[in-house]
Order: structure tokens, then C-alpha cells, then sequence
């Protein structure tokens, strides 16, 4: 079962289940994963009693979060190896793991995200064994069934809202604009690519810099452009492969559905949202995921700080009995 909302749209939303059409697809960072949710996506007024803490999984992974100066160890190894190979970027992340808890109330934990943050899509869903929630607004594409449009944006830099961008920043978002170009004009068949300035895009207690994007593309190519696009360089890095192949090697844990992708389809439109921002979910014990983009202008402790920051956005938003 799952629930979620749009940007800016506080309507609740789930599937009916009455259909086989795949109308919810969650895909891991390396697609080796899927979660699907069938039926028409449909208008519901509230989340069921069922979807409570009762419903969660126990915690069985036995898996202890890197501490500090691990992870500092190994920001450090990850900007030898950028200055080594004169990366403009690699994307590295951590599990940061939470258990001083008796219970987490789902329902309230969503309400408190979705009010936090109003321009994310936001999801909260059981499967199996599986639980996550993530509120996030990075858009992978956007596809209109009627026109063709394909929109998308280049979001990379994380700050907190008070605070002023550098050049570390500044140059971790251009490499991600250049690559979201030059992937889109591969597919560019009818009209010029239309490419706005860079602005703020504020996100909770944080902010980052986006770029956004828009084409008309020929409807059979939306697989190919998204399988082109993800995973964008800013959640994985460049050169691509590279990037992927070093977070294989240096990062503790699987990424799972973090870093993946969310495809929803509805009458109109068929979208993607990058899974950032997430946590996966058990009855004793909650897995936040945060990473950030390291240069070789990177300082490890002002890197640990940001994904610390990062998992305060869904953290602080659950409702623990205690």
C-alpha cells in the first residue's frame, strides 16, 4: 500500500489496485531492484488504520553506521582518488541508523513531511517487508502525454538556507547542467532545448542550486532519455561508470531505493523523482540515507556536517513514542 502527494498538490493519493497497469514504480540506484504499486493512481481522504507500526518489519540487517572519523577517512581517500583522475565530481553516501524508539506513528511522520515540504514529492508505502518514506524535489523528467514536453533540472550544491554559496558549490552544479545538456541533445529532434539561469531552490532548513530544463522529444524516446539521464551526477558523479564503479568499491552499505527513481503515471502525465531525502523504515529502527557531491575542493568535516544536516530532513519530521 502507499500513499503520496505532488509539488505543490496536498491532495493524498494512492493506487486502487484494479488494474495490472504499473501506475507506481520504485527503482533501485542500480535498477537491480523494482518496488510496484498497479491500479489507476486515485484521490483518497485519509491513510488506513492498517498502515501503522505494526505493519513495519523487524530490523534484521545487524548493520552499524560508519562513525565519524570513518566516514572522514573515507571522504578523504574518495578526493584522492577526484584529484588522481581530475574528476568534476563523485557522489558519496552513508546510512545513518536510528533506534531510541518504541513505536514511529506513520500517519503523523507523513503529515509532518508533507507540511515541511510542500514543493517535494512525498511517499510513505508498505510492501512485503519493505517500508520507506522520502520527500524530495528533484525532477528526473516530466513527460506531457498531450504535448510531448519533457522537462527536467539539474539540481546539485547543499547549504543551509542562511548561508552564502561558495565556490566549491558553484562548481559542483556546473558539470551536472553540462551533463543534463549534452544527454538531452542527443534526443533533440523538433525544438530548441530551453535552459533557465541558475536559482535557490530552498528545501526545508536547506538549499541547493537548479537549473531547469525543456525540450518536445519524440514520445518513444522517454525510456531512453531516462535511462541516459539516471543516475544523474548528482547522485552518482562523473564520468558515470567511473563514479559508479568507485561507490561500489568505497560505500559501507547498498544504496538500495535511495538514489533510485520514483515513475508515476497518470492520465496526463508520466513523471520521475529522484529518491533522495529517504529513510527506510522498521518497527525498532529507522535507516536514514544522506551523501553529498565531494570535488577536490571538498573539506571532509564541512562534508560529514551536510549529511548531517541532510538527515535532519526526515528525521526530525518523525513522530517517535518513546
Amino acid at each position: 500500500m502507499i500513499y503520496f502527494k505532488f509539488p505543490f498538490d496536498e491532495k493524498l493519493y494512492s493506487t486502487d489496485e484494479n488494474s495490472d497497469k504499473k501506475t507506481v514504480i520504485f527503482k533501485s540506484f542500480d535498477q537491480a531492484e523494482s518496488v510496484h504499486f498497479k491500479g489507476n493512481c486515485i484521490e483518497v481522504n485519509t491513510i488506513s488504520e492498517r498502515f501503522s507500526n505494526q505493519s513495519l518489519a523487524k530490523d534484521e540487517t545487524e548493520f552499524s553506521a560508519e562513525t565519524h572519523d570513518e566516514y572522514l577517512g573515507k571522504l578523504q581517500q574518495i578526493i584522492n582518488v577526484i584529484k588522481e583522475n581530475q574528476l568534476p565530481k563523485l557522489v558519496l553516501s552513508r546510512r545513518k541508523i536510528f533506534k531510541d524508539f518504541n513505536e514511529i506513528n506513520l500517519e503523523e511522520s507523513f503529515n509532518n513531511i508533507c507540511k515541511v515540504y510542500p514543493n517535494a514529492f512525498r511517499y510513505i508505502f508498505i510492501k512485503n517487508s519493505k517500508a520507506w518514506m522520502g520527500a524530495f524535489s528533484e525532477v528526473l523528467g516530466k513527460f506531457n502525454k498531450s504535448t510531448h514536453e519533457f522537462e527536467t533540472m539539474g539540481l546539485a550544491g547543499t547549504i543551509p538556507v542562511s548561508e552564502s554559496w561558495t565556490v566549491k558549490e558553484i562548481e559542483e552544479q556546473k558539470p551536472v547542467s553540462s551533463y543534463i545538456r549534452n544527454v538531452l541533445e542527443k534526443f533533440n529532434t523538433e525544438s530548441e532545448i530551453q535552459e533557465s539561469e541558475t536559482y535557490d531552490h530552498i528545501s526545508g532548513n536547506i538549499k541547493h542550486l537548479k537549473t531547469d530544463f525543456k525540450l518536445k522529444i519524440n514520445p518513444e524516446d522517454l525510456d531512453l532519455i531516462i535511462e541516459e539521464l539516471h543516475p544523474t551526477p548528482a547522485v552518482c558523479g562523473i564520468p558515470k561508470d567511473f563514479c559508479k564503479d568507485k561507490i561500489q568499491e568505497f560505500e559501507k552499505f547498498p544504496r538500495e531505493l535511495y538514489a533510485g527513481f520514483i515513475r508515476i503515471e497518470t492520465d496526463d502525465f508520466i513523471q520521475y523523482f529522484v529518491n533522495l531525502r529517504c529513510a527506510k523504515l522498521y518497527s525498532d529502527s529507522v535507516h536514514l540515507f544522506v551523501g553529498g557531491g565531494i570535488t577536490a575542493q571538498s573539506n571532509p568535516e564541512k562534508e560529514w556536517r551536510e549529511t548531517e544536516l541532510k538527515s535532519e530532513a526526515v528525521l526530525k519530521n518523525l513522530s517517535f513514542s518513546n
